[in-house]
C-alpha cells in the first residue's frame, strides 16, 4: 500500500499563480528523464496480424516513445517547450533546446504521422492524445516570437499535426454524444485543448465544429450531479471540464447564466481535493491530477464570472485549495504519477486565458 494522503490544506494556503525558476528546473528533470525513458511502457498497439516487431515502440515512435505511453510523452514534450516560453532564464534551458532539437525533426515526426496513418490506428489515442499533441503545436507557436528554434519544431509537427485535426474534426462532428469520463476519453477536456489550438493556429474549421458539438452535448445542461465525483480512477472532473468548454465556447454574457444554472448551489463536493489513498497504484494515483486539473479549470472558470460574483471567490479558493494538495506531488513520487503529473501543473500555472 502506498501513502494515504497528507492532511488535507487549508482554503487559505498560498499556493502559486506562475511557474518559477525554481519549478523549471524540477519539472524539467522530470520530463528529460521521462522522454527518454522506454521502460516501463504501456503498450497501445491493435494487432490486425503477426507482427514479429509489434512490440518495438521504440522504433515505431522515435519522438514519443518514453514517458510509459504515448500521449504521457506528448504532453512532457509540451511541458518542455512551455518551460521554454515561461522561463526566460533556469538552469536546464538548454538542455531541453537540445532534446527538442534532437526529437522535433521532420524524419522522426514523419515516422510517428506514418504510424497514426496505419489503417489499424484509426482510433490511436482518440481523443486525449490527439488534443495533447493540437495543443504542442500551440505552444510551439506561442515560442516562435521568443526562439527561433521553434518555428523549424513547428513545422515538423505540422503535419501529423493537421492529420489529427481534420480526425478529431470529423469525430467531434459525428458524436451525438459527448464521452463524460473523468478520464482520457473525456470529450470536454479534448475540446479545451483542441479549441486552444484552433484560436492559436487559427483553424477555423476545427473551432466551428468543436463549438456547435459543444452547444449540442452541454447547453441545457443543468444543476450538476455534484455527488457523482470523483470516480476512483478520475484524473479529469467531468463536470468542470464541461463547464470549461462552455466557458470557452460561449460569449461571457451567455456564459455567466449557464454558469449558475449549472452550479444552483455552489460546488458542493467538488471544491473539496479527493483522497489518495495508494500512490503506487496508476490509476488511484490519477486522483493526484484530479487535483491539478479542477486547480487549472476552478481558476480560469474564476477569471470568466465577475470579480463580485459569489461563485467566483469559491471557485477561486477552491482552485488553491486543490493545487495546495496537488502541486507537492508532481515531482519525486512514484513513476505511475511522475511520468505525467508536472504537466497538468503547468496547465494551472501561467495558464493561457
Amino acid at each position: 500500500m502506498g501513502n494515504v494522503s497528507q492532511p488535507e490544506a487549508r482554503s487559505e494556503d498560498r499556493v502559486p499563480h506562475h511557474v518559477t525558476a525554481d519549478m523549471a528546473n524540477a519539472f524539467a528533470g522530470v520530463a528529460l528523464a521521462n522522454i527518454s525513458r522506454a521502460y516501463p511502457h504501456k503498450l497501445d498497439h491493435l494487432l490486425v496480424a503477426a507482427e514479429p516487431a509489434a512490440a518495438d515502440h521504440v522504433a515505431a515512435h522515435p519522438v514519443f516513445y518514453g514517458s510509459y505511453d504515448w500521449h504521457s510523452s506528448v504532453h512532457m514534450h509540451w511541458l518542455l517547450v512551455r518551460l521554454l516560453r515561461l522561463q526566460a532564464r533556469f538552469d536546464a534551458r538548454e538542455e531541453i533546446i537540445a532534446a527538442l532539437a534532437a526529437r522535433l525533426t521532420p524524419a522522426r515526426l514523419a515516422a510517428e504521422r506514418e504510424y497514426c496513418a496505419r489503417p489499424a490506428a484509426a482510433t490511436f489515442e482518440r481523443p486525449y492524445g490527439w488534443a495533447w499533441l493540437l495543443e504542442l503545436r500551440a505552444e510551439l507557436e506561442r515560442l516562435r516570437p521568443l526562439l527561433p528554434q521553434a518555428s523549424d519544431w513547428a513545422e515538423a509537427v505540422d503535419p501529423l499535426a493537421a492529420d489529427l485535426a481534420v480526425r478529431l474534426a470529423a469525430f467531434v462532428d459525428a458524436a451525438p454524444y459527448p464521452i463524460r469520463s473523468g478520464t482520457h476519453a473525456n470529450s470536454a477536456f479534448a475540446g479545451i485543448l483542441a479549441g486552444d489550438f484552433c484560436i492559436t493556429c487559427r483553424d477555423t474549421e476545427l473551432e466551428r465544429i468543436i463549438r456547435r458539438a459543444a452547444v449540442r452535448w452541454y447547453r441545457d445542461d443543468r444543476d450538476a450531479p455534484l455527488a457523482y465525483e470523483p470516480s476512483l480512477t478520475d484524473f479529469l472532473s467531468p463536470i468542470l471540464a464541461e463547464a470549461g468548454l462552455m466557458r470557452a465556447v460561449l460569449p461571457r454574457g451567455e456564459f455567466v447564466p449557464w454558469c449558475e444554472a449549472f452550479f444552483p448551489r455552489g460546488l458542493g463536493p467538488i471544491a473539496m481535493p479527493p483522497q489518495v489513498v495508494d500512490r503506487c497504484d496508476p490509476q488511484i494515483a490519477h486522483l493526484d491530477g484530479l487535483c491539478l486539473s479542477r486547480g487549472w479549470l476552478l481558476r480560469r472558470l474564476a477569471a470568466s464570472l465577475p470579480t463580485d460574483h459569489p461563485r467566483a471567490a469559491e471557485m477561486a479558493v477552491a482552485a488553491d485549495r486543490h493545487l495546495a494538495v496537488g502541486l507537492p506531488r508532481t515531482v519525486g513520487g512514484d513513476y505511475v504519477g511522475e511520468h505525467w503529473l508536472a504537466s497538468f501543473a503547468a496547465l494551472a500555472l501561467g495558464d493561457v486565458p
